[in-house]
C-alpha cells in the first residue's frame, strides 16, 4: 500500500498486523502521490462513489496487467480524476475508502477462502457464534 501522506505510526501498526496474520502487506510511505501515480506502469483506477459503475468497468480491469486501485479522503484533488485511466462508483453512496477497495478486490478475484496466509502467527476459527482466535505456537502447531 502507498501512503499518502507518509504516517509512520500507521505504517507501524500495519506492519504489526501483517506480522501477526501473515501475508506479504507492507506499507510504502510516498511524499509525491502524483508522481507515484503518473509513473505507475498500468492501469490506474480511481474508486470513487461518483464514477462510472463498477459493474460496467470491471470487464476492462480484469483485461489489465497491473492495476494501481486509489482511494481519496473527504477532498480528493481534482487532479486525480483526470490522471486515472478510470474513475469508479463503489456503490455510488457514501462509503469508506477501505469498503471500496474491500468490494473492488472481491468483485475482480471472489471472496477469499478462510485458509491463513503463510508465516500467521494467528488465524481466526470460524464458528457460528463468539470469537475464536488461536495462535501458533514455538513449535509451528495452533494453539488457542
Amino acid at each position: 500500500m502507498y501512503l499518502h501522506p507518509p504516517d509512520p505510526d500507521l505504517a507501524k501498526r500495519l506492519d504489526a498486523v501483517a506480522l501477526r496474520w501473515g501475508g506479504s502487506f507492507r506499507v510504502v510511505p510516498t511524499d509525491d502521490w502524483k508522481k507515484l501515480v503518473r509513473a505507475y506502469p498500468g492501469a490506474v483506477v480511481h474508486l470513487t462513489m461518483y464514477g462510472e459503475p463498477l459493474e460496467r468497468i470491471l470487464p476492462q480491469m480484469r483485461k489489465e496487467p497491473r492495476l494501481l486501485l486509489v482511494v481519496g479522503g473527504a477532498k480528493v484533488p481534482s487532479e486525480l480524476y483526470r490522471l486515472s485511466r478510470w474513475n469508479v462508483g463503489v456503490g455510488h453512496q457514501p462509503h469508506s475508502e477501505v469498503a471500496a477497495v474491500a468490494v473492488t478486490l472481491v468483485r475482480l478475484f471472489g471472496v477469499p477462502d478462510a485458509r491463513p496466509f503463510s508465516r500467521a502467527r494467528q488465524r481466526v476459527v470460524p464458528q457460528s457464534r463468539g470469537k475464536r482466535v488461536d495462535h501458533r505456537g514455538e513449535d509451528g502447531r495452533w494453539n488457542r
